[in-house]
């Protein structure tokens, strides 16, 4: 599902063209839980594309280890994710994220004909595609890598492989950046939201929750809920609240 930032924002003029940006790492890196911290913590102008790959095999596309249908799979994906990034066309959006970019295929082909050659397309094309790349990279087996996924099949030794893949086919990005595996994981999440708000206008990051705002201010709230965040049951200050609308007590007599 497309999503869009919960936060509502008061920017009154257009945004122009959006920029887009990828969030990519190997399986398990964590890139679901950090969009949707993004999700939480950022305004209505940034939007988040569902990945490619789910929208693929949750439809029931055969997912197997079999060169063939690797091959089928991944052309699949490449055109799902051009036409899920043209589906933000025209729309009044400061960013969109991708969870994955259309070179992230490269990694997972098996060969021994070209990814380039099969989608008449080239490595300097699909770059011009995107705006930044930001790296989640993949824990160890010991570090935090969690196989609780039903769509993810590898084992941690072979998402580390797919991760250094991954790495190798978008280092060459003039603005691609790593942000390593952490202990803690909030801290991880907390450097990836910094750099999603650097790339977001000025009118923009005044509307995101105190997550978003970086590691110092996260650093003082850890303990207690990051006030920022929409807290169930609470209302929120910026965001339509539900419910019939509260009458004014009747006055006073006597």
């Amino acid at each position: 599902t497309t999503l869009y930032g919960m936060y509502a924002c008061h920017c009154t003029r257009p945004h122009g063209p959006p920029r887009r940006v990828v969030l990519t790492g190997g399986p398990g890196a964590g890139k679901t839980a950090v969009l949707e911290l993004i999700r939480l913590g950022f305004c209505k102008h940034v939007r988040i594309l569902p990945e490619a790959a789910g929208v693929v095999f949750g439809g029931g596309f055969p997912r197997s280890r079999e060169p063939v249908r690797l091959r089928a799979a991944q052309r699949a994906i490449y055109h799902i994710q051009q036409e899920l990034e043209a589906t933000t066309e025209g729309d009044d959006l400061a960013l969109v994220l991708c969870d994955r970019g259309t070179i992230d295929g490269l990694a997972f082909w098996p060969g021994p004909d070209s990814y380039w050659d099969a989608l008449r397309t080239d490595a300097t094309r699909e770059f011009q595609r995107y705006d930044a790349v930001v790296h989640l990279r993949t824990p160890r087996a010991d570090g935090g890598y969690d196989q609780s996924n039903p769509l993810r099949i590898e084992t941690a030794e072979e998402a580390r492989a797919i991760d250094a893949r991954i790495h190798e086919v978008w280092s060459s990005h003039p603005r691609y950046e790593t942000v390593e595996a952490d202990d803690d994981f909030l801290m991880k999440a907390v450097r990836v939201m910094e750099r999603v708000r650097s790339l977001v206008p000025p009118c923009c990051p005044s509307s995101v929750s105190t997550l978003a705002r970086g590691s110092e201010e996260i650093r003082a709230v850890q303990g207690r809920p990051p006030a920022g965040l929409p807290q169930p049951g609470l209302p929120q200050p910026g965001l339509p609240q539900e419910g019939p609308p509260q009458e004014d007590p009747p006055p006073k007599t006597g």
